[in-house]
């Protein structure tokens, strides 16, 4: 018997997280990485969102900001693009390129749910670039941004982190899912409760033990 009231209130425990997962959604968070001065987003901490090659051919850099975008939590987020240009480069057999002295780059993030922003900075030696091919990879520190004060420049994260993929490599000019554009990956977690989905597969599992048991309880 006391092994039917245990079972019979895990079957009861099940129908209440199914309830919550019902009645839960996942959360989103709005956050931006436009530019804003000498202290935001950019090439050497300057703020601009170009630089232009040191040697060569004239080629271009740049850096197209993600503003206020929302994205769910947990999830895959898109923090910019950089794009390439060299209108005058040919293939590398072609010996015609640009290039590029060692730089930095600084991804700052304001996370406007939460109220805080950090600093993703991209360093990267210096590099050739031909239509055919780019050497510019970037290497990011920190990759985790949050949560609470970690790695905060101002404000608290809260519950929020951001990570970033640890390196991006700059695609040449004629390369990309938008010609020269490189897209710039992370991923926004929370350290809240568990997701929606998490709370059906445990409620599931108490249910249907719930249910198996008193199957066999009340067989003639």
């Amino acid at each position: 018997m006391k092994i039917g009231h245990l079972v019979h209130a895990a079957s009861l425990i099940g129908a209440m997280v199914f309830l919550l997962a019902a009645n839960a959604s996942a959360s989103s968070v709005t956050f931006d990485t436009s530019a804003t001065g000498s202290t935001g987003t950019g090439f050497n901490t300057s703020g601009n969102l170009s630089l232009s090659s040191t040697g060569g051919v004239s080629a271009t850099l740049a850096f197209v900001a993600d503003p206020s975008a929302t994205a769910a939590v947990p999830g895959n987020v898109n923090y910019g693009n950089f794009t390439l240009t060299c209108p005058s480069c040919t293939a590398q057999a072609g010996g015609i390129g640009a290039t590029f002295s060692a730089f930095t780059f600084d991804l700052v993030v304001t996370d406007s749910t939460d109220g805080a922003t950090g600093v993703f900075r991209g360093t990267a030696a210096a590099g050739s670039v031909y239509l055919d091919l780019s050497t510019i990879t970037m290497n990011w520190l920190p990759i985790q941004l949050g949560p609470g004060f970690s790695n905060a420049a101002s404000g608290d994260f809260g519950p929020t982190l951001f990570t970033i993929t640890s390196t991006t490599r700059i695609v040449n000019p004629t390369s990309g899912a938008q010609v020269g554009s490189t897209t710039v990956q992370g991923a926004i977690d929370s350290t809240v409760a568990p997701e929606p989905t998490t709370l059906s597969l445990v409620g599931g599992a108490l249910l249907g033990l719930g249910l198996l048991r008193g199957k066999k309880l009340f067989r003639p």
